[in-house]
């Protein structure tokens, strides 16, 4: 199953076309994303032999943040070696976790404005939780994730690391900073749920690429070591790390500049793109 939002209403997403989900039971399942995702038992049940005949043709522009008012957003630094390495760092024993502001959250093809100082790219698969829960054991952890989607940690450089401690969370949750889609895809429609690859390119330049596969803390063990601490909520969004190539450790920095546009592919979600433009 694909799913996303039209309209700010909670879809289906199969062969360019979307189902409206609350119109399409006859009101049983919710519009509002995060309350499907409350349901989400019930939205596996349903979608099997859901009537396509509401279906709408949609465009990855015409879709929105697959959930677009996440209560919970974690981010998981240094989750790939080669970029602990470029970062000067030695890979962590424990996941390193900061926070994107839910504001930061936006859809597939968004323009974003340049803030003052230096905006990097991060390219980042997102893990979607659907079921929850509270001290999930990471055998059980795939079952309380709804799914996978794309995304960018776009981060601004001069205020991250400015001060001791840095901030990240505030540096990486200007408007626009998080965009994600263009749809979620269940596990089980992924040729393998902890091998995705994923790539950014801006023109002909390719920025980073990578696979889950090489993430030091997988999916399943995010799930778990965060729900030991968090009660994860439906909705709630985990964009895991991201790989070597980020404009601040070239030589010389690299950074997003007005008029550029940065694609992003992950196999079996699709793409976002995010056009820049210079502030006001």
């Amino acid at each position: 199953m694909r799913f996303g939002t039209l309209d700010g209403r909670f879809a289906l997403v199969r062969d360019g076309r979307a189902l409206d989900v609350a119109t399409a039971s006859g009101g049983a399942l919710p519009a509002d994303p995060v309350a499907a995702l409350e349901r989400w038992s019930d939205v596996v049940s349903w979608a099997p032999g859901a009537d396509w005949y509401g279906g709408v043709a949609v465009t990855p522009d015409q879709l929105g943040a697959p959930v677009p008012a996440p209560r919970q957003v974690f981010a998981i630094a240094l989750n790939y070696r080669p970029h602990a390495a470029e970062a000067g760092f030695v890979a962590p024993d424990e996941p390193l976790v900061f926070t994107k502001f839910p504001t930061s959250i936006t859809g597939p093809v968004t323009t974003v404005e340049l803030p003052e100082g230096h905006v990097d790219w991060e390219i980042e698969v997102v893990a979607v939780i659907g079921r929850g829960g509270y001290r999930i054991p990471r055998a059980e952890a795939w079952d309380a994730v709804a799914g996978l989607t794309l995304g960018q940690d776009l981060s601004e450089r001069v205020q991250q690391l400015r001060g001791t401690p840095p901030q990240f969370s505030l540096a990486k949750s200007h408007p626009g900073f998080g965009p994600t889609g263009p749809v979620v895809v269940t596990p089980d429609e992924l040729p393998d749920r902890d091998d995705v690859g994923f790539a950014s390119r801006i023109g002909d330049e390719v920025l980073q690429q990578g696979r889950t596969s090489e993430l030091i803390f997988p999916v399943d063990d995010l799930v778990a070591r965060l729900s030991a601490v968090c009660r994860l909520l439906p909705g709630d969004l985990i964009f895991t790390g991201t790989p070597a190539g980020v404009g601040n450790r070239r030589t010389p920095p690299r950074f997003l500049r007005p008029g550029e546009t940065l694609v992003s592919t992950a196999e079996g979600i699709g793409d976002i793109r995010q056009t820049f433009v210079a502030a006001p």
